[in-house]
């Protein structure tokens, strides 16, 4: 089944929305409105939705259905303050050519399996993308937020050398510990340190390998490949305790030459929220959302997702997990829902804007 996008706006919004809400269930539609009626000033509807939810649970007979509301996030750690909080860019993990290479998990999602030593490959219209994992696993998709970090201030320090106002960025970012697990919202503890040096090592053991087609300045059809890791080197420094204090992170060649090559940066800007998303279903579907959908809607089939997620477990079992997404319809930024399709069920994938708009104008 291939992928499917709506390629030019409708006439209206009102006419797009008019299609959505056949198919949003009510009580979900409901739901959003109380949530966003006990917003507090400042607060984000997931943060609402959070709030409510812990006080419900402290209610007896709570409602099931209320709880699921906001299954899909976790609950910030505490001190976390999003009003300082930096909006990370998400970077595009491949050339300018091959953008499509977010539309696949370059990582697991899974958090209890591994998956060391084993290899995924995407086969796609033009080539196809593997992931290799070494001895200590495969990188996660939270390990990833450590590259999120290192592009989202390599992108920064280059806009400033671009309008002259600081020196040409290299590809190696060095943080404090604390400062990394503020900006991916966890909490600061022991552990939470100690998993970094962990995640530091997977993402540097797997590697991506990329073989995609391109056509030459004389039409001539030609072949890439290339690969590198997901990060090609680390550092860190720990305290006399053991605990560590600050890292190093080198950023491969092709990170690198996405965001510094050209006139723009080649990045996408990931909401604050993405790091309180807490299935690795749920991230692959924004990260999938907002490289697609971007502001306006898109549709992909049930299927393709499954093959394009890198899931182990069974089809069956992949969309029990994506209608429980569905029903939860909390993920930052996007409303998701469910219509038939011709060789199976298909995800729409809708910006939230249009609903904003759409309940502005009517």
């Amino acid at each position: 089944m291939s992928t499917r996008k709506t390629t030019s706006r409708p006439a209206t919004a009102g006419e797009v929305i008019e299609d959505l809400f056949g198919k949003v269930d009510k009580m979900r539609a409901n739901a959003r409105k109380r949530i966003e009626a006990e917003a507090k000033p400042g607060e984000t509807y997931e943060q609402t939705a959070a709030r409510l939810r812990q006080e419900a649970e402290k209610q007896p007979g709570a409602a099931q259905e209320t709880q699921k509301a906001a299954a899909s996030l976790r609950t910030p750690p505490k001190g976390d303050e999003q009003g300082d909080f930096f909006v990370p860019a998400l970077y595009d993990v491949a050339t300018k050519d091959n953008r499509s290479i977010m539309d696949v998990a370059v990582f697991r999602l899974s958090k209890k399996d591994r998956r060391a030593g084993e290899i995924m490959r995407y086969d796609l219209p033009d080539g196809h993308v593997q992931v290799s994992a070494g001895a200590a696993g495969m990188a996660s998709v939270w390990d990833y937020d450590l590259v999120l970090m290192a592009v989202s201030h390599l992108t920064e320090a280059w806009n400033r050398h671009r309008e002259g106002r600081g020196e040409k960025p290299g590809r190696t970012f060095r943080p404090h510990v604390a400062d990394v697990l503020k900006f991916c919202r966890r909490s600061d503890g022991g552990k939470q340190k100690e998993d970094l040096v962990a995640a530091l090592v997977r993402l540097n053991t797997t590697h991506i390998a990329i073989e995609r087609q391109r056509k030459g300045r004389n039409g001539r059809v030609y072949t890439v490949s290339e690969g590198e890791p997901l990060i090609s080197g680390y550092q860190v420094i720990a305290n006399a305790g053991g605990l560590p204090e600050s890292v190093e992170i080198e950023l491969p060649k092709w990170i690198y030459r996405e965001v510094t090559e050209g006139k723009n940066p080649d990045v996408l800007t990931v909401h604050p929220d993405y790091f309180l998303i807490d299935p690795g279903i749920g991230r692959f579907l924004y990260r999938l959302a907002r490289r697609v959908a971007g502001k306006e809607q898109a549709k992909w089939a049930f299927q393709t997702i499954y093959e394009r997620s890198g899931s182990t477990g069974t089809f069956k079992k992949f969309t029990f997990t994506l209608r429980e997404l569905i029903k939860a319809n909390d993920l930052p930024e996007y409303i998701l829902a469910e219509e038939a399709g011709q060789g199976g069920p298909l995800l729409v994938m809708t910006h939230r804007n249009l609903i904003d708009n759409h309940g502005a104008t009517s």
